[in-house]
């Protein structure tokens, strides 16, 4: 039978050096693991973001009201697959020729792709009905200089967010030959792409359901009335110019294959804008698929990761089987 010291508390029999030793040794070797993980974690994020490209900036497209329309080429330095992505800079209908850099489209770029951003003139000093007919040019153009960049013109995609999301799906649904007897050999190729994949786009302005820029009469959203002309606020006008530059109207049986990503929690863009799109188009008998980001709003952090899905897409439906 043991001898207990009553002078000895019951905390200091319970912890001794010998104890502590080994948990602060676990815990700062567990503490040491943590950090290296985090330090490999963000290196390799910092080298992914970063792939060698080069940038050519400033291409003119075309002119709206005077001014140059551009885009910029962002190829890949190594291990370019021959399929280019046109990108929209794009958001609320407003263009920042320095909007776009190569860690936004890293993705797309690692994967082999050129990926061309194309700007547009901002509304309102250019209607989206104009910025519409532009884009199209961009698509021609770049098409018609493809042998510049070493891509295939017959497979050419498109994505963007937003705004950048609607534009994408106009060209998707209403892209299509050229005039072949234009004077500019640029007009005479077709403006038709082969895949698309967008963020959250605006499908249907006519019908814009939860979204907190509805007026609620069926005019066009509050905030963007002068981007639609000046006659935009006289209903009949609007109901005509809103169907022409509604992508869900236009949807046939040649539309390309076609990805959303669209949050459930945006209230700019509600994600019905997708969803009616989706069920238009598979009536149709398109190919179209929709990734919904449970919580999301109307865009989030991780977006550019999203981009690899966009990728995937194309790596399905660029490259013929």
């Amino acid at each position: 039978m043991s001898h207990h010291d009553p002078n000895l508390s019951p905390l200091t029999e319970s912890v001794s050096p010998s104890r502590k030793r080994p948990f602060w040794r676990r815990f700062f070797r567990v503490l040491g693991i943590l950090v290296l993980l985090v330090v490999a974690v963000l290196a390799w994020g910092t080298w992914y973001l970063h792939p060698p490209v080069k940038v050519t900036s400033d291409l003119v497209y075309g002119q709206r009201h005077g001014k140059n329309l551009t885009f910029r080429a962002i190829e890949p330095a190594k291990g370019a697959n021959g399929k280019g992505v046109l990108f929209m800079v794009s958001g609320s209908w407003k263009s920042n020729p320095n909007a776009i850099e190569p860690w936004i489209v890293a993705p797309l770029l690692r994967r082999g792709y050129t990926v061309f951003a194309v700007c547009h003139i901002s509304q309102p000093k250019a209607t989206v009905m104009e910025t519409a007919d532009d884009i199209q040019r961009a698509v021609r153009y770049i098409r018609h200089h493809a042998v510049d960049w070493h891509i295939d013109p017959e497979h050419l995609g498109i994505s963007g967010g937003s705004s950048g999301g609607h534009l994408s799906l106009m060209l998707a649904t209403r892209g299509g030959p050229g005039d072949p007897n234009a004077a500019d050999p640029v007009d005479r190729e077709s403006s038709a792409v082969q895949a698309a994949a967008v963020f959250f786009p605006v499908t249907d302005l006519l019908n814009l359901g939860d979204s907190t820029e509805n007026p609620g009469n069926g005019g066009p959203p509050i905030h963007f009335v002068k981007a639609f002309g000046p006659r935009a606020d006289d209903l009949p006008t609007w109901r005509i110019t809103g169907r022409e530059v509604s992508p869900i109207f236009h949807v046939g049986p040649d539309l390309p294959p076609v990805f959303i990503i669209h949050g459930d929690a945006d209230t700019l863009v509600p994600v019905d804008q997708s969803t009616r799109f989706v069920q238009t188009a598979r009536e149709s008998g398109a190919t179209i698929d929709l990734v919904i980001r449970h919580g999301k709003g109307h865009g989030w952090i991780t977006m550019v990761w999203d981009l690899r899905r966009f990728a995937d897409w194309y790596d399905r439906y660029l490259f013929d089987e």
